[in-house]
């Protein structure tokens, strides 16, 4: 498995999460599983995608402004997830909050697929997809395992 292919099950997992928290109501059990789930997701995907995919393409001129766009808009989801944190689940804000996340995350994940992964493809060579791969798969289960 290559770092692109380890992403994107991560990215899957994202966009189901993301979904069936919007599919939640009120301040239930079900939404509040829902939530915590992506909310782990994204954590432990953000922190080893940071540092086994965006860190290395930094090495590369080509590589520099994607990493720091894609780093950005991590840091845009987590303020979002500060923001959720904050809110009564049952209220109107927080699924207001939670669709512009679900936006946002669907946003984000595909400006990576269509657009950064074709960039880093070019700069990696095809044993670095895969260390980065084997990397990116330690961090980011031991950031599940500590969500």
């Amino acid at each position: 498995m290559n770092i692109f292919e380890a992403l994107r099950e991560s990215h899957e997992k994202q966009r189901e999460y993301a979904q069936a928290v919007i599919a939640t109501s009120g301040d239930t059990p079900e939404r509040d599983a829902a939530y915590k789930q992506l909310k782990a997701e994204l954590q432990a995907h953000e922190r080893a995608e940071e540092r086994y995919f965006y860190s290395p393409l930094l090495e590369y001129d080509n590589g520099v402004d994607l990493s720091r766009h894609a780093i950005a808009e991590h840091h845009e989801l987590d303020e979002m997830i500060e923001q959720l944190d904050e809110l009564e689940r049952s209220s109107p804000a927080w699924l207001a909050m939670a669709k512009k996340l679900e936006e946002k995350v669907f946003h984000h994940l595909k400006e990576e697929e269509q657009k950064f992964f074709q960039m880093a493809g070019k700069l990696l060579s095809e044993k670095q997809k895969v260390e980065l791969a084997t990397q990116y798969f330690k961090d980011y289960e031991k950031g599940l395992a500590e969500a």
